[in-house]
């Protein structure tokens, strides 16, 4: 059975197996390694080897297989099936199992598997103990699970199959049931039609505001069709600086559009979130890109398709989007005029040089939740290479797993903040495992969870009460911890030590970890604050 359905599975694309030890799940595991088509990647905890799956996902664009064994380490996948769910990433969870008979009578490694994963996957299958009589059903088994994963017909996400196994667990597989020929898989899903649109804009003032799963080539056509477009932080090609412009009133009373077209997931901006509230303009969401995220229920027309396949006059005003696109230019000025080489770091420099290095290099950048993904949002240059982040349930679990998914066998370049590292610190006992490449791990250092300064927590709480519940310092020296497993890791201070570090990093083999010193907490939301202010300034030197 286990034989069959990674037959299948190749038939159908697979690349990429994440498996973690275990004796339960040995005929998963030993199917999966007899294939010389599949890469393996061997990781020792089940939590990081979801979110390593995940970014191998992410950045391959199909189904990616994890196996582990029964008990504790099928719920440890719980996260990644949550984020991989509400992010529309393609996964197959294998969980193995015990029989039946060995439930509800205290056997080891034993717990309720049935539907484990609730709502969040798009298929659960629990076939039973495998038999041979019933094995003309597993390839389209194989299929079913495939099929929903890739969203063939639907979301893409993850699936789940448990599969329940008897001792004894090593055999070698006899003759799988036919395949069909030429290797096309079982079962293929039927495509469904674009239904024709029409939506007619007329010359009026458009915004779009894009998130993820809207691709490169959408957000070229949205620009070419005159819509100013604002987007996510992997959002590539979209209009940069949009929120420190936008938390001026003044420059947000000019910005007003007519209509506003929605795309995919959200930004981070909650300003902007803001801003499209007050404007109370017409909303329309454009479905071709996926489930678009409308929290505020501000849509009032839902259209099918993508800027490119409807009918009807789609071209926006010229001159508003020259506007946006003049100032958006004129801020960036301003800010590479503070990039010097002996700047010391903030937060904001650090993800402007790593983007940088990111676009220089076109190596694939994924970025941590909280603070990285907002400053990477609102205070860099436009992205072109591919950039990734974990925004579906916008944790920060497993994400330097997700970082080495994405760079195995490649480059990749990571942001993340301290206690990010921290949090998924068990990443670093298999680094990039077998699969080699090279990944270069910026840790924006400011000694605890920085994005709590920022909210009401940090105002209304005494510093101490704050400290201790919210912003949760570490004594940890994160060099230290990178080089107990064996990494190359640097501290560095100025920009032009980052800079330097990150291409020493990406022109090696492994993983290097630069722990980039910032100012504490406080500073951060100061400067933050001065670099509103200056954008206001710089904005309004120029005429509307």
């Amino acid at each position: 059975m286990a034989a069959t359905l990674f037959d299948e599975w190749c038939r159908a694309g697979l690349a990429d197996v994440v498996i973690c030890p275990g004796s339960r799940s040995a005929p998963l595991v030993l199917a999966a390694a007899d294939r010389a088509e599949l890469r393996l990647h061997v990781r020792v905890d089940e939590r990081s080897a979801g979110f390593f799956a995940l970014g191998r996902a992410l950045v391959t664009g199909r189904p990616v297989v994890v196996v582990v064994t029964s008990g504790t380490a099928a719920a440890e996948l719980h996260a990644v099936v949550a984020e991989a769910d509400l992010a529309r990433v393609p996964l197959l969870v294998v969980t193995a199992d015990r029989p039946p008979e060995l439930h509800g009578v205290g056997a080891p490694q034993t717990i309720n598997q049935t539907n484990l994963y609730g709502s969040m996957v798009r298929r659960f299958e629990e076939p039973g103990v495998a038999s041979m009589e019933v094995s003309a059903s597993w390839r389209s088994l194989a299929c079913r699970l495939w099929r929903d994963a890739s969203g063939d017909g639907g979301v893409a996400g993850p699936v789940h199959l448990n599969a329940a196994f008897v001792e004894p667990l090593l055999a070698r597989a006899s003759d799988l049931p036919p395949g069909r020929e030429g290797g096309v898989p079982w079962e293929v899903g039927v495509a469904t039609e674009m239904v024709e649109a029409a939506l007619s804009l007329d010359g009026k003032k458009v915004l779009a505001v894009v998130g993820p799963g809207v691709t490169p080539a959408t957000i070229e056509v949205c620009r070419a069709l005159e819509w100013v477009v604002l987007g996510d932080a992997t959002a590539r090609g979209s209009l940069a600086y949009f929120d420190p412009l936008l938390r001026d009133d003044e420059f947000a009373r000019i910005a007003r559009p007519d209509v506003v077209i929605r795309l995919g997931g959200l930004p981070a901006s909650r300003i902007l979130a803001q801003r499209l509230r007050e404007w109370a303009v017409r909303v329309v969401a454009l479905d071709g890109a996926g489930a678009v995220a409308d929290p505020d229920r501000l849509v009032v027309e839902r259209v099918a398709g993508l800027p490119g396949t409807l009918s009807g006059s789609m071209r926006g005003d010229p001159f508003y989007a020259a506007w946006w696109h003049g100032l958006s230019r004129r801020v960036n000025e301003w800010m590479r005029d503070g990039d010097g080489e002996d700047v010391w770091l903030s937060e904001p420099l650090v993800a402007r040089t790593v983007v940088a290095a990111s676009t220089s290099h076109d190596v694939a950048l994924v970025v941590g939740s909280s603070m990285p993904v907002r400053d990477v949002e609102w205070w860099t240059p436009v992205r072109t290479a591919p950039t990734f982040a974990n925004r579906g349930v916008n944790g920060i679990d497993g994400v330097v797993s997700t970082v080495l998914g994405v760079a195995a066998g490649s480059r990749a370049l990571g942001l993340v903040g301290d206690v990010t590292m921290l949090h998924d610190v068990s990443a670093l006992v298999n680094g990039l495992g077998e699969a080699g490449g090279c990944c270069v791990l910026v840790v924006a250092d400011n000694r605890g969870g920085g994005i709590f300064s920022f909210l009401d927590q940090a105002r209304e709480l005494a510093e101490e009460r704050f400290e201790r519940l919210f912003a949760t310092p570490h004594p940890h020296d994160l060099v230290a911890i990178a080089q107990g497993f064996g990494h190359v890791a640097v501290s560095v201070a100025t920009r032009g030590e980052l800079v330097a570090a990150i291409e020493e990093g990406l022109d090696g083999a492994g993983l290097t970890v630069v722990v980039a010193r910032v100012p504490d907490r406080r500073q951060n939301v100061r400067y933050h604050d001065a670099l509103i202010l200056g954008v206001r300034d710089c904005w309004r030197e120029e005429e509307p």
